[in-house]
């Protein structure tokens, strides 16, 4: 059995993580927007994000981003329309069916996101480099069991 100090204290650390929570969302969709100009200056971060996807994941239908984004085909292909405007993406028909159309991210697309991954990660690494090897195991480690047990909702 807990003692109320005990309970008060668990109490508290679980409201200060929601609140670390709340502030790592913040930046996170700071970060992002920052990513998706740094890829392009007229990049939206929704859309960076369907680049990225067709870049690791690729080439797929629109279909494909619809169900991996949750969007409706109209969102999609708006999004798609300008990645292909960017010259970021290009459609090209499916070789298994010839009525079909595939998406892809571009050369230029590619290298672009190559560009920003080695630019964050070199920034990444220099703000935690005070951190020892253990500490970031422990807290990769942290985060994942974090994670895991958040995963249903």
């Amino acid at each position: 059995m807990s003692t109320p100090s005990t309970t008060s204290s668990r109490y508290d650390d679980l409201r200060r993580i929601e609140a670390e929570v709340a502030t790592l969302i913040r930046r996170v969709k700071r970060v992002m927007g920052e990513r998706a100009r740094e890829v392009h200056p007229d990049l939206h971060p929704m859309t960076f994000f369907i680049l990225t996807h067709l870049a690791k994941e690729g080439p797929l239908r629109g279909a494909d981003l619809s169900d991996a984004f949750g969007m409706d085909k109209g969102g999609v292909s708006r999004q798609v329309q300008a990645l292909v405007d960017l010259g970021l993406v290009e459609r090209m028909p499916d070789p298994q069916d010839r009525r079909a159309i595939l998406l892809d991210a571009t050369a230029e697309g590619r290298r672009r996101l190559e560009t920003m991954i080695r630019s964050r990660s070199d920034r990444f690494d220099q703000r935690l480099s005070a951190w020892s090897d253990e500490e970031l195991a422990g807290f990769s480690n942290q985060l994942a069991a974090y994670n895991r047990a958040l995963s249903t909702d």
